[in-house]
């Protein structure tokens, strides 16, 4: 039998690649595009997202040891999933309809589904919902920025 870490951190990484399902013609287009200049972080975002979903995954692998396969196990493990793939969606959303308000949308969300989490996720573990935090922290520091890019782009971020 697969442990649950290998089994939860497997899962995370595989649906994280799917951030990676982009064409190079959108991502020229991205680059064109006018960030703001306070905007200096932007080389460690894969740095903050690498944590964020190392800090998910733990945090899921805690409350699966806490009720392994009970019902309310199994729906939260699918609320992560759900919080994952809303995250990971933002990529390709953005880079396939070059539209910088579809991605502050779906960063807004996931926000709200990993607040809605984390509360669920408190409930049974400090820790397992401490780990949630670095996601609450960096998701409305990057739903800001790409509003605040397509603020600067008005006539190209849709």
């Amino acid at each position: 039998m697969i442990p649950s870490w290998l089994a939860i951190g497997g899962i995370t990484f595989l649906v994280a690649l799917g951030s990676n399902i982009i064409r190079p013609k959108d991502v020229k287009w991205f680059k064109r595009l006018q960030r703001p200049r306070w905007l200096t972080f932007e080389s460690l975002i894969p740095v903050i997202w690498t944590i964020v979903f190392i800090c998910g995954a733990w945090s899921a692998y805690i409350i699966w040891e806490s009720d392994p396969g009970s019902d309310r196990t199994w729906q939260l493990m699918i609320f992560y999933l759900l919080v994952e793939v809303t995250i990971v969606m933002y990529t390709p959303v953005i880079l396939w309809t070059h539209s910088l308000i579809a991605g502050t949308i779906i960063g807004g969300l996931g926000f709200i589904f990993g607040l809605i989490l984390t509360v669920m996720v408190w409930q049974i573990s400090g820790w397992a919902a401490l780990l949630l935090v670095p996601y609450l922290l960096w998701s409305p520091i990057g739903t800001y920025t790409t509003w605040a890019i397509a603020r600067l782009n008005p006539t190209i971020s849709r």
